[in-house]
Parts: structure tokens; sequence; C-alpha cells
């Protein structure tokens, strides 16, 4: 049987579709949401930038086109592509903005559903000390007319949220 990313995405958004809306939306509207995350991480904070680039580690496949996370890279580099690639297709699902070693690294691309509404969405992981502890956040904003983005936003929330839970506990295991 021949993949279809789109039934897959269609899979996807029904089967959270009943997903509850999740504290991390910190604003939401028909055109915009914000979605925050934040965790004190028990690394440095060069091991946490090294962990997210080992997206095949951290992303859930569930959450790809092809089914498998190992089909994942990340080039963390200004114009590097946040992509999966399997026989037969291929996909960007977001290209570097900014590369900050051990700082920061922001995204623009809107994942899954989001890409096909047109919409622009930026993903920004920033860590820091604060009180000698590293600290992990992530915001992914995302806008666009007539996108009913109000409906999608804990869906997404609840997939972003899952991979920066699963990114943290990679980074703690560095």
């Amino acid at each position: 049987m021949q993949f279809q990313p789109a039934s897959r995405i269609a899979t996807f958004v029904l089967g959270l579709a009943a997903a509850p809306a999740l504290a991390a939306v910190a604003s939401v509207t028909p055109q915009s949401f914000v979605i925050n995350h934040r965790a004190e991480v028990n690394a440095t904070p060069s091991a946490v930038y090294a962990a997210l680039g080992q997206i095949p580690q951290w992303w859930n496949p569930a959450h790809t086109y092809s089914g498998k996370s190992e089909n994942l890279s990340l080039d963390m580099r200004a114009g590097g592509c946040w992509c999966e690639t399997w026989d037969g297709g291929s996909i960007e699902h977001a290209r570097v903005l900014y590369a900050g070693r051990d700082k920061m690294l922001r995204l623009e691309g809107g994942f899954g559903p989001l890409q096909d509404l047109a919409v622009t969405a930026v993903l920004t992981f920033s860590i820091a000390t604060v009180e000698g502890k590293t600290v992990l956040t992530m915001n992914y904003r995302v806008r666009g007319p007539d996108a009913n983005l109000d409906k999608l936003a804990p869906i997404v929330d609840k997939v972003v949220g899952e991979g920066f839970e699963r990114l943290v506990a990679l980074a703690a295991r560095s």
C-alpha cells in the first residue's frame, strides 16, 4: 500500500480532536495562537542544545509522514532544514532562522495540518541558566487568516508539548 500523507494528517487530527486545551496555550484567537513550555533540565546548556539536533531521538514517530522518526534530520545552522525523507517522498517541516549554540534555536514552519493552511509559524527553543539551573523554554507562535486556529491550538499543543517533554528527557540523559 502506498503512503498517503493527506490521510495520515487527517488520522492525526481526528485522533487528537478530543484533546483538552492545555495550560501551555498562552493565547488563542481564530487567527492565531501562542504555545509556551518551560522546564528545568538536569543537563548543561551545551547538552540541551546538542539534544535539540537529535530529532530522531525525541520526536514521536506517530507525528511524522513516514511513521519513522529516524527519517527526520535537522541541520542546525541558518537556512538549515528540519526535514523528513523516506522512500518516495520528503518534506521540509521547518527552516532554521537562527542557531545560537547553547542558547537558542529558532525555526519557521507550520507542522502537520498547519502547513496546508499557509500560516506563519515560528518555533523558538531558548536555553538559559537561571539561579544555577539550566532552563529550556519553547515558544510556538502561529498566525494566519481564516485558519480556525483556535480549534487547532490544543491539538498542536499536545503534539509539540509531547515533543518538548521527550526532548527534556533526552537532554537529561546526556
